[in-house]
């Protein structure tokens, strides 16, 4: 595919790379009458490196006509969720709701092709293999030959994250990052290892403002000034990667960003002590003591899980302090680290649908979380951002001029 970008565009853009400003467009927007806004880049070299994220974007043209549609006439066929996702309802269900944030009616199940590997839960809904595994209680020691099938998997769900993320802005349905990323996956051969999994709608869990986590993709628009938490986990070859990064929807304010930042520095931190010998109840006090010392919260209903032919098993890894994790980290284990950390009190809520769960004060949460190998000196963390990933976060930039 030709990768040279456009004649300039107009001034006022901002690289979808690294924020400086933009003269060149990706040809292949211009041709899908994409937005300029996430599309133009300051040079060449921008453009290159961002390409294999990117080029992800491009099957959000195939949402245009649906997104018109919508707009212009009732969602037909759209529903509110109810029951962990087996039953639906055209009324907004009656909940004391926390915060200002609502549910909106929710798309009908999308389809993964017949020729992609599926997970034992893409017809029933049950994980059974997962259920009756002994791994929910001993800590597996990956393969050589695991262990590269979950490198492969989590490159592939870092770039399908960075795509999503190029889409967020004011004005954009969480649904729309659902089917982004739902067609990014089904294009690398994957399957969205949340649809499905426990009668869970949809292909990934976007969590809006005081939504802690799970939450589901809906019709709702993103806001100027809204944080968006956007949690992908991809089945491929047989092994699972996951991850999930906060972003900033347009203008957020400062009470927001130093939580996202703090939450950010809360995972850094936790990464750094992972080594063969480390007690896992030792992340959940560098997590805690992070989060404690910038005055905000620690979730203690969700912790981080083992991970790799199947999406969750052991360990359990606690986010919060005196927690009473058994074991020791050992080379070769794999396990994601996913802290969630609240701008109030730490205590959470569950909605109608079963799923979403947010701050009990209706205050806001952030979140971030790597799949990560231990190896013998240290830890290799299998979704970790690349030089084509979107230059999102303020202090990154700071970091590195």
């Amino acid at each position: 595919m030709d990768t040279d970008s456009s004649t300039p565009t107009e001034s006022g853009l901002s690289c979808a790379r690294c924020g400086k400003p933009a003269y060149l467009q990706c040809p292949k927007c211009v041709e899908l009458k994409l937005p300029q806004e996430g599309s133009t880049f300051c040079t060449q070299d921008c453009f290159r490196i961002s390409w294999s994220s990117h080029k992800l974007v491009h099957p959000k043209s195939k949402l245009a006509n649906v997104r018109s549609a919508h707009s212009e006439q009732s969602l037909d066929g759209w529903l509110y969720c109810l029951k962990n996702g087996q039953a639906r309802t055209s009324k907004l269900p009656h909940f004391g709701w926390t915060g200002a944030l609502r549910p909106c009616p929710i798309s009908k199940r999308r389809l993964v092709p017949d020729g992609v590997e599926k997970p034992d839960w893409s017809i029933d809904g049950i994980p059974k293999t997962e259920l009756n595994s002994d791994l929910q209680n001993i800590v597996e020691i990956k393969t050589p030959e695991q262990i590269e099938l979950m490198r492969e998997t989590c490159r592939i769900a870092r770039e399908i994250l960075d795509a999503a993320a190029c889409i967020i802005r004011p004005g954009i349905t969480t649904d729309e990052i659902d089917e982004v990323v739902h067609q990014a996956t089904i294009a690398a051969g994957g399957y969205p290892s949340p649809l499905n999994y426990h009668f869970f709608p949809k292909s990934c869990c976007t969590s809006v403002n005081e939504v802690i986590c799970h939450g589901i993709p809906d019709a709702r628009k993103l806001k100027d000034g809204d944080i968006v938490n956007v949690d992908v986990t991809v089945y491929y070859k047989g092994v699972h990667g996951d991850l999930n990064e906060t972003f900033f929807v347009g203008e957020v304010d400062e009470a927001s960003q130093q939580l996202v930042r703090c939450t950010y520095e809360c995972l850094e931190k936790a990464i750094s002590i992972v080594k063969p010998g480390v007690r896992y109840r030792e992340v959940g006090e560098v997590i805690s003591r992070h989060a404690t010392m910038s005055g905000f919260s620690v979730v203690k209903s969700y912790c981080g899980h083992g991970i790799g032919e199947l999406f969750h098993c052991a360990p359990n890894i606690p986010h919060y302090g005196r927690n009473k994790a058994v074991g020791i980290m050992k080379a070769g284990q794999t396990f994601t680290i996913e802290p969630m950390i609240n701008a109030g009190v730490w205590r959470d809520r569950l909605w109608p649908d079963g799923w979403t769960a947010v701050t009990a004060d209706g205050k806001r949460s952030a979140q971030f979380e790597h799949t990560l190998l231990v190896t013998e000196t240290g830890v290799e963390v299998l979704t970790a951002r690349v030089p084509s990933s979107p230059d999102v976060f303020p202090w990154l930039k700071l970091n590195h001029p």
